[in-house]
């Protein structure tokens, strides 16, 4: 079944991972995403080991399915004119370059909209072009100690030592707010017709993305306290019961009240700092270290029994490549096997969201550096006289 994006072309010049993701949400869902690509290739394709084929590395398998590769060096004149053509004929033109970069590649907003009046045009970068930082490179990491989470794990671990989430939490979650700021320019445009500029900076994203609930007091008074306590609370963790180790979680008073009946020890909330949601949260501490006490009194499997019939929230601890058996997930069928032309039988995760009418799907592989470089500038208009020459001046790359 075509997806709910079907129609849609996207122009994608990005790298590594937060446009690569990015974009692969939208090509899950239909849109035809040419992935633009400079002689050396992605970097990401040499992260990890393939299995079979140089470049082609588990991530940039994952993050760059559903799309069509087009090599060109955009440092040729040629080659650069090419990819004009290809553009007018787009929706939309998304980077993750530098704005420095982009204009000295003379790709920024004014030059393409003289050639496509209605384009959506999206950068995403470390920071707004126009601020303090806009001239600086940004990685997931710099973006994790700078606009706070580091800080934040060190607290929470107890031992105020900074540290890195073992995840590219920036990367991944700009990507989202990118694939998002595409869709939303391209909805005005299908409104009104009007293209526009949309600049999607990843440190002002994660900062806005970390206060949600981290403003706090602050949100009062500049003297206000900036740090939700109970995500903060040192024994905010999993706790280790009598074989293992699980996530208990009461939050509100039914769950509060039927964990201590559980242990029994129902007067614990007859007690004032206990009584009340507000209370328990200027007292999360003390309620925590019961729950990481009593833990330990049962199995991870008694504790599960007892807190799913209380109705009370809960998780064993899962490795990730438990995940591989998780039951729910195998219902799921989350994890499939797919047939890849060069690396064999590779296995993908099903693109999580469903829609009963334009459902979104992993029609085609990540592709082999350069594979829809010919037929991409076909469609564009060029000849083959026209690609030929690109070919021979190596500003065109095929596999």
């Amino acid at each position: 079944m075509a997806g709910a994006l079907q129609g849609i072309r996207i122009v994608d010049l990005t790298n590594i991972i937060l446009g690569p993701y990015g974009t692969m949400l939208l090509a899950d869902q239909g849109a035809d995403v040419i992935k633009v690509e400079a002689p050396e290739g992605d970097a990401v394709r040499h992260i990890g080991k393939p299995a079979r084929t140089p470049g082609m590395g588990p991530t940039y398998l994952y993050v760059n399915r559903n799309k069509r590769s087009l090599c060109l060096d955009l440092k040729q004149p040629a080659a650069r004119e090419a990819l004009l053509k290809v553009v007018a004929g787009a929706d939309a033109f998304v980077h993750a370059l530098r704005p420095q970069a982009i204009a000295g590649l003379d790709l920024g907003y004014e030059t393409l909209r003289k050639i496509k009046p209605d384009l959506v045009y999206v950068g995403a970068y470390g920071y707004s072009a126009d601020g303090p930082y806009g001239k600086l490179p940004a990685y997931d990491d710099a973006i994790q100690a700078r606009f706070g989470i580091a800080d934040l794990m060190g607290r929470a671990a107890g031992d105020d030592i900074p540290r890195y989430p073992p995840t590219i939490i920036a990367d991944k979650t700009v990507g989202l707010t990118f694939a998002f700021a595409i869709l939303s320019a391209l909805m005005h445009r299908q409104r009104t017709g009007e293209g526009q500029f949309v600049e999607v900076p990843m440190f002002e994203t994660m900062a806005a993305w970390l206060m949600v609930e981290h403003l706090w007091e602050r949100t009062f008074s500049d003297e206000g306290q900036v740090g939700y306590s109970r995500l903060l609370s040192r024994t905010r963790k999993p706790y280790r019961t009598l074989d293992g180790w699980m996530a208990i979680l009461p939050y509100i008073d039914k769950h509060w009240r039927n964990f201590f009946e559980i242990v029994g020890r129902p007067e614990v909330l007859q007690d004032p700092r206990y009584a009340t949601l507000n209370a328990r949260s200027l007292h999360i501490d003390d309620m925590y270290a019961m729950v990481e006490a009593l833990a330990p009194t049962r199995t991870t499997a008694e504790w599960v029994k007892l807190l799913d019939a209380a109705q009370i929230p809960n998780a064993p601890v899962s490795r990730p490549a438990d995940l591989f058996e998780d039951p729910h997930l195998v219902w799921r069928q989350l994890f499939k096997k797919y047939p890849h032309p060069t690396e064999g039988e590779i296995t993908m995760v099903e693109p999580p969201v469903r829609m009963s009418r334009t459902p979104p799907a992993i029609r085609r592989p990540a592709p082999l550096q350069g594979a829809d470089s010919r037929a991409v500038l076909a469609e564009a208009g060029l000849t083959e006289a026209e690609i030929a020459a690109l070919k021979k001046s190596s500003a065109l790359i095929e596999p």
